[in-house]
C-alpha cells in the first residue's frame, strides 16, 4: 500500500493532469486473500489510497480497501485488456463508516471459527482436499471456501453441511499452488513480501519456457530453493532475470565468456577447479585442490590470471 501511495504522489508527473472538467471515477480495489478488481466511485467524494469501502459483490455487498484511483486505475486497467473486452464493473457504494468498521472488525474475528467449523465439516465428510482460505462475506450472505486438490471432489454434502450452518449461499473453489501462495500474504526467500501478493496484476502460469538458463544463473550449483518459490514452482520473478545465456549473445569478447562449472584451471597458487559461476555478479568460485580453499574471483580478474586446460 505504501508503494501504491508513492506512485500516486508521482502520478501527474508520469502521466500529465487530466483535462479541466474532467474526473475519473475508476478505481481499483483489493478485497479479502489479496483480490483486486476494478470499480466505479458513485461516492460523491473522491477515494483516497488506504480508504476502506463497501462495495458491490454479486448480488450484496462487501469491504475492500482501495489500492489505485485515476490516470493509475485506468492504466492497470488498459494493461490487463479490459477496455478491449467490454468489461464491467461494480460499484463502490459509499466510504466505510464506523458502523462498517466494527462489521469489519468483527467479521475478521470470526474468521479463525469460520475456519475451524469448516475443516472440521471437511473431515466429518472425510473429504481428500486441502482448504487454503475462507471467505465470509460482510452481509453474511456468501460464504467462499477456498481448497486445492489433485483430483475432483464431490462435495456436494459438504456444502449442504455448511450451508445448514452459516445460513448462507457456498461456494467452492478450486485454486492452483500459485493462488495459494498469493492468499497466504507471506514473505518470499529473498526477505521481501511475494511479488504475486503485493504488486503483480497477474500470477504467471510459466514465468520461463526454457529452464535451463536459469539454473545455471543461479549459481550453476543446481539447488531448487534458487528458482522455486513457497508456491513449489518457478519463481515469478526469473521472468525479469537475465540469462546467462543472454549474456554470452549481448558481446562477442574473450572476456565476456563464463568458464564451465567443474573445469580445471591452473593458478599460481596451484591447481584449482571452478566450484561455481555467478553470472549476475559476474564472479568466479575456485576451490583449490590442495587446501579446499575456495577463492572468488571477478570475471574479468579470472580472464586475466588464469588459462583453461
Amino acid at each position: 500500500m505504501r508503494l501504491s501511495q508513492l506512485l500516486h504522489s508521482e502520478m501527474e508527473s508520469i502521466y500529465g493532469q487530466l483535462p479541466e472538467g474532467e474526473v475519473e471515477l475508476l478505481c481499483e480495489v483489493e478485497m479479502q486473500g489479496c483480490r483486486r478488481d476494478f470499480f466505479i466511485n458513485n461516492t460523491p467524494a473522491p477515494l483516497s489510497i488506504g480508504q476502506q469501502v463497501i462495495i458491490e459483490s454479486d448480488g450484496g455487498y462487501d469491504f475492500g480497501v482501495v489500492y489505485s484511483t485515476g490516470q493509475i486505475a485506468r492504466k492497470k486497467f488498459q494493461l490487463k485488456g479490459f477496455d478491449k473486452n467490454g468489461h464491467e464493473c461494480a460499484s463502490v457504494l459509499r466510504a466505510a463508516d464506523e458502523k462498517d468498521n466494527d462489521a469489519i472488525i468483527a467479521l475478521k474475528q470470526r474468521q479463525p471459527e469460520i475456519r475451524s467449523i469448516c475443516l472440521s465439516k471437511i473431515k466429518k465428510h472425510e473429504l481428500d482436499l486441502k482448504l487454503v482460505d475462507v471467505e465470509l462475506r460482510i452481509d453474511q450472505q456468501k460464504l467462499s471456501v477456498y481448497y486445492t486438490s489433485s483430483h475432483r471432489v464431490d462435495f456436494r454434502a459438504l456444502v449442504r453441511d455448511l450451508a445448514g450452518e452459516f445460513k448462507a449461499r457456498i461456494q467452492m473453489v478450486q485454486i492452483t499452488t500459485r493462488e495459494e501462495a498469493r492468499r497466504a500474504h507471506s514473505f518470499g526467500p529473498c526477505g521481501c513480501l511475494l511479488c504475486c501478493s503485493s504488486w503483480l496484476q497477474k500470477i504467471h502460469a510459466n514465468p520461463f519456457a526454457d529452464k535451463s538458463p536459469y539454473t545455471e544463473v543461479a549459481g550453476n550449483d543446481s539447488h531448487a530453493f534458487n528458482i522455486t518459490g513457497i508456491c513449489n514452482r518457478p519463481k515469478c520473478c526469473l521472468s525479469y532475470s537475465k540469462t546467462e545465456k543472454n549474456c554470452r549473445n549481448t558481446s562477442s569478447s574473450p572476456s565476456s565468456s563464463f568458464p564451465a562449472a567443474g573445469s580445471r584451471v591452473n593458478t599460481p597458487e596451484g591447481a584449482a577447479i571452478v566450484e561455481y559461476v555467478d553470472a549476475q555478479k559476474k564472479l568466479i568460485s575456485l576451490r583449490y585442490q590442495k587446501n579446499d580453499q575456495i577463492r572468488r574471483l571477478p570475471l574479468d580478474k579470472f580472464n586475466a590470471m588464469f588459462v583453461k586446460k
